[in-house]
């Protein structure tokens, strides 16, 4: 592919997008241009009307994502990589944690180093029987900054995430759910299938409800439980304001009438 190619393929159909990352013959691994290409359609994707839910995957039958391109990264300096991580990276690290809309991973195959970093980001995961994830940093002489520190001892508690990362071992589907990384594990050939049906059941809800809700439950992660009761109280004043509140109410109330 010449450095003109789009590295991702966008669907959009019945307010779902799918957003494929366009590099099986690299694992779909993230390499500049890939990164880039995220971080500006994203962003246009939670504004998009048309679009409820996103999910997000990997193309061919191998990898969800394998973290940053090494063999792009070892042709660039020192000081570039200081540069991106200061100025690319840096924004990267949140960038799909702080969209509006609901993302799904939908894991089809190796998920590692910064790939599995993108899938903490998201709010649900689904994952093939075959994924093996991974956070090898450590065995490479550096450590995950893509976010893993952060957020994987939110997920599975201190001691297990310093386990996973200082050792820098695999782990499989199974042992994926066990610890509460993925929401589900399916056959392989059913992976889009599941994270499509899941989409399509949150996309039939109000968007500003699942929105609010998306938001406070951010907050949680962020804050004490005094404080998030108060962003919870303005969030649920948004959907107050909202005109799916003020129709759904009015068919439950025309509804009680009509029995």
């Amino acid at each position: 592919m010449n450095a003109t190619t789009p590295l991702h393929i966008l669907t959009v159909e019945n307010c779902i997008a799918v957003v494929t990352l366009n590099r099986p013959e690299a694992l779909n691994a993230l390499n500049t241009q890939l990164r880039s290409e995220l971080m500006t359609l994203l962003p246009q994707l939670d504004l998009r009307d048309d679009v409820r839910v996103i999910v997000i995957t990997g193309a061919g039958d191998r990898a969800f994502c394998t973290g940053a391109d090494l063999k792009e990264r070892a042709a660039r300096s020192t000081e570039a990589m200081v540069h991106d991580r200061h100025n690319v990276v840096a924004k990267w690290t949140s960038a799909i944690a702080s969209l509006r809309k609901p993302v799904i991973a939908a894991i089809n195959g190796y998920c590692m180093a910064g790939g599995f970093e993108l899938a903490l980001q998201c709010d649900i995961s689904i994952a093939s029987e075959r994924a093996v994830f991974s956070l090898p940093e450590v065995t490479h002489g550096f450590f995950p900054g893509g976010g893993a520190c952060q957020r994987l001892p939110r997920l599975v508690g201190i001691q297990k995430a310093k386990e996973l990362i200082f050792t820098g071992r695999r782990w499989d589907a199974q042992e994926a759910a066990e610890l509460g990384m993925v929401n589900k594990v399916v056959p392989h050939d059913k992976v889009m299938e599941e994270a499509m049906a899941l989409a399509q059941r949150i996309a039939a809800n109000p968007p500003i409800a699942v929105i609010q809700a998306k938001s406070a439950l951010n907050q949680s992660q962020e804050t004490g439980v005094t404080a998030g009761l108060r962003f919870d109280n303005e969030a649920w004043v948004g959907c107050m304001h909202s005109d799916e509140w003020k129709e759904k109410l009015g068919g439950f109330v025309r509804k009680e009438r009509k029995a």
